[in-house]
């Protein structure tokens, strides 16, 4: 694999486990997040899972002892300046992810790839802020990244041929299955998967129990999760934010959110993380 050294920045629940799928490949990780509390929650998550291998015999103790040893974490940015890829995984949200590409730009050594882990912003537009943007690429991993089978590869205007080629080989080297997205937004997954989440949100609007809709999805048409479940597990702040973004940016009434949804995060009521979303949580 190229890109032997990998920049991670945000350490978060997707950053930490990218990082993690990264380590186990074999890759030296720098995780870097500006907040030294998610620094160390994000280290302790990623030793809490290489252990639970352990316990559950898919590691020996050497093997996961290698794989700790390759994390390296911090709070300064400068640090990425070693990574051959740097792959961004802040808060879903334009201006702050334009911040943060131009930030790594300016530290990044000449080579290295930057990517976004985006779930669905535009990687022309973050890719503008750069004076590389034949050097970054979207890589939208799914939650939780050490589980997840998929990473959606999403190419800017500008992306070069070389970069795709060089990032699919990581993806491929990470045992992840990639599929190539356009750039536009919500790309292939939540382009398809937030709608169907939001009509299920009108249904509990309209008087059905989010149970029977759940049950609905998953023996109706094989679903291993119902929506509504699976919206309560991602946070229904961040399903609410994707929606409106597909809304926003395609100006189709067809991704119009939910007037539920808009309370229930006004209420706090956004899943699992909170103790209560469609359902109870203890």
């Amino acid at each position: 694999m190229e890109e032997k050294t990998v920049g991670v920045l945000g350490a978060g629940l997707m950053g930490a486990g990218i990082a993690e799928v990264a380590a186990r490949a074999g890759s030296a990780i720098i995780l870097v997040d500006t907040d030294a509390g998610a620094v160390a929650k994000g280290k302790a998550r990623i030793e809490k899972s290489i252990q639970k291998s352990v316990e559950k015999g898919k590691l020996d103790a050497a093997t996961a002892a290698g794989i700790v040893g390759r994390l390296a974490t911090g709070t300064d940015i400068g640090a990425l300046a070693a990574a051959d890829l740097v792959i961004e995984a802040v808060y879903e949200n334009i201006a702050v992810k334009k911040e943060a590409f131009k930030k790594l730009d300016a530290i990044a050594k000449p080579g290295a790839l930057l990517a976004s882990n985006t779930s669905g912003l535009s990687i022309t537009e973050i890719s503008a802020v750069t004076k590389r943007p034949e050097k970054v690429i979207g890589l939208h991993f799914f939650y939780p990244a050490p589980r997840m089978g998929l990473v959606e590869m999403v190419r800017g205007l500008a992306t070069s041929d070389t970069t795709y080629q060089r990032a699919r080989a990581f993806v491929d080297a990470i045992g992840k299955r990639a599929i190539l997205a356009q750039d536009y937004p919500g790309f292939i997954v939540n382009r398809i998967l937030l709608p169907m989440i939001n009509e299920a949100v009108f249904c509990v609007m309209e008087g059905a129990k989010p149970e029977d809709v759940d049950a609905g999805m998953k023996l109706g048409c094989n679903h291993p999760m119902g929506p509504l479940e699976l919206a309560d597990f991602v946070g229904i702040d961040i399903a609410l934010a994707t929606i409106t973004g597909l809304y926003e940016n395609l100006r189709d009434s067809k991704y119009r959110p939910c007037p539920l949804f808009v309370q229930m995060v006004k209420a706090g009521w956004l899943g699992r993380k909170t103790g209560r979303g469609f359902y109870l949580y203890e």
